[in-house]
């Protein structure tokens, strides 16, 4: 009993840590295994056993291959041609979204994301609805997919590997693909039928989509002065806001009077060189913004920084230097707003803006090596590359193939496709190790033999005896739906990995318990660890459009409620009378 309580008390206070949000989630992972150690619940010869598990190596191959897919540029080449430009609405959005979650089923969700949102977007503009009404359920269906097949989404592995050591064998590849088909595809339904009809319709938010807020600075010509009182209504005249005054990089008291040198960091709707022509300034010569000429053909592509992009953490410069000089970036988004601080301090973090300039085809490379989610601009037709995307494609299926058709472990094929890919060039040396999410692998690592302690402990056999108490003699429609609304409600709070990890081996335990098949149960589970509709936290994909698209954190529930209750009721009866 004493194990089982402190096992418990050392999941409750990770759970806490999880929901809180003010720790990262691999160094709450970190801190719960460690908490483990010390109180005996976990052998120290097996506590790094996690870094071994095969489900962290083929989540770590995944995301090798899946990027050198993404970089291939097939998959955005197919996404284009299956949007109908000429069809109703309903079928343009369903068209999208079927591309997305098909794509989702065989690669990270935040790629199918990048390749997809564009064309999504785009969609939304042509037919006068904007992008609100085409982002969140992209979204959605891009989190639908990856219940589909083993390899979609990290939580699905997880339970793989839980199932292999408390039943002997692992998932196979699309052992869950009837359930997650059929669930994908009443998902998918009612979001081009009903779904995005219950997205408010805000104009604000559709002035934003046609001509959104930038934040750029413009310098005083060095010699001139703007007279007290003159800025004011120049600004009125061009469209624009002053935000601050920096005088050699310091912030300036509010009214300050400009001077040469000095610069404004303004907010507006409109273009940098028509306020500067306007306001008699100039755009400011940076090593990070300009460089040099201009040419008309030349486009400003709106981005959103998706997770495990190669800017994070870097200053806007690197945008300059990473495209070789193709590209810079001529203002900024709503953080920048926000924080009022000099564009050359600024860091780029995930889920920024920033408006990027340069020539159409090295915008389109660029968004995708980067991971940039283009919200206002789309190029796929640059992005062909004739054999080199046939062989990445062709590795990629190779490595399916094995595993369906060969027999051969999940992990091997991948850690052998991801290999090949690296030795054939297939993808950047440099975008080899920085396709893994390493803080998903280490959350991973750390919490499997957390999870085994909870099971060891005796904590998930009490947890179970207590739903088995309640769920004993109910049908099992009943059973797993119960099951799955619990793990999605878990999942509103944790991660799905983490969600996982801590279910699977409930529901085993519970199944035992109330004399059912154990398949049907993890299942339950699986689909349940991925179906977090209902807030913009519980996905990076759902956080990722939120402000491209103008959502409010509860127009996530409205759309997502009559979703998760029908997510839950398909699983429940095909699982349950299956």
């Amino acid at each position: 009993m004493i194990p089982a309580a402190l096992s418990g008390v050392i999941l409750v206070a990770t759970l806490a840590l999880f929901a809180s949000e003010r720790v990262r989630h691999d160094l709450v992972a970190l801190a719960a295994l460690f908490a483990c150690l010390l109180a005996g619940l976990v052998p120290v010869e097996e506590a790094l056993l996690g870094f071994a598990d095969p489900a962290v190596l083929t989540v770590a191959a995944v995301l090798v291959v899946g990027r050198a897919v993404e970089l291939s540029g097939a998959a955005a080449l197919v996404a284009a041609k299956l949007a109908p430009e000429r069809a109703p609405f309903p079928v343009q959005l369903g068209a999208v979204l079927l591309t997305g979650a098909v794509l989702s089923a065989f690669m990270n969700n935040i790629a199918a994301l990048v390749i997809t949102m564009p064309i999504a977007a785009e969609v939304g503009r042509r037919t006068g609805r904007g992008p609100a009404a085409t982002l969140m359920p992209l979204a959605f269906a891009t989190i639908l997919g990856g219940m589909t097949t083993l390899i979609g989404t990290p939580a699905n592995l997880i339970l793989s590997s839980v199932r292999e050591d408390r039943l002997g064998e692992p998932f196979g590849f699309f052992q869950m693909s009837p359930v997650g088909t059929a669930v994908a595809a009443a998902g998918l339904a009612y979001m081009a039928t009903l779904g995005w009809r219950l997205i408010p319709r805000r104009d604000a938010a559709e002035r934003e989509a046609v001509r959104p807020w930038r934040v750029f600075e413009l310098e005083v010509p060095h010699g001139a002065t703007i007279a007290a009182g003159a800025l004011a209504p120049g600004l009125r005249r061009a469209g624009a806001r002053a935000l601050a005054l920096f005088r050699d990089g310091a912030r300036q008291a509010p009214g300050a009077t400009p001077a040469g040198g000095d610069r404004l960091l303004l907010l507006s709707r409109v273009a940098r060189e028509r306020v500067a022509g306007v306001l008699g300034l100039r755009e400011p010569e940076d090593s990070w913004n300009d460089r040099g000429g201009r040419d008309e053909a030349e486009e400003t592509a709106r981005v959103v920084v998706a997770h495990g992009s190669l800017l994070e953490g870097q200053g806007y410069d690197a945008v300059l230097h990473r495209s070789d000089g193709e590209l810079r970036v001529v203002a900024a988004g709503p953080r920048a707003a926000r924080e009022r601080k000099p564009l050359s301090t600024m860091r780029i973090r995930a889920g920024d803006q920033l408006y990027v300039r340069g020539a159409p085809a090295a915008l389109a490379r660029f968004a995708i090596r980067a991971r940039l989610l283009e919200v206002d601009r789309h190029d796929p037709s640059l992005l062909r590359q004739g054999g080199r995307t046939a062989a990445a494609v062709g590795i990629f299926a190779a490595a399916i193939g094995a595993v369906v058709v060969g027999g051969v472990s999940t992990a091997l094929a991948f850690l052998a496709a991801a290999a090949l890919l690296a030795a054939l060039r297939l993808l950047p040396s440099a975008d080899v190790y920085r396709a893994i999410d390493w803080p998903i692998v280490v959350l991973l690592a750390a919490m499997i033999p957390v999870g085994r302690s909870f099971e060891t402990s005796g904590a998930a056999a009490l947890v179970a005896e207590v739903l088995g108490g309640v769920l004993g003699g109910a049908p099992l429609v009943p059973v797993i739906a119960a099951l799955c609304a619990l793990t999605l409600l878990l999942s509103m709070f944790l991660n799905n990995v983490a969600t996982a990890i801590i279910m699977g081996p409930l529901a085993i335990d519970l199944a035992g318990l109330l004399g059912v098949d154990p398949d049907k149960l993890l299942l339950a589970v699986l689909i349940g660890a991925s179906s977090d509709f209902l807030t913009p936290i519980g996905h990076q994909n759902n956080l990722l459009v939120m402000t491209p698209g103008g959502y409010r954190f509860t127009d996530y529930a409205r759309v997502g409620a009559l979703l998760t209750i029908l997510v839950i009721g398909v699983t429940a009866f095909f699982l349950g009378l299956g």
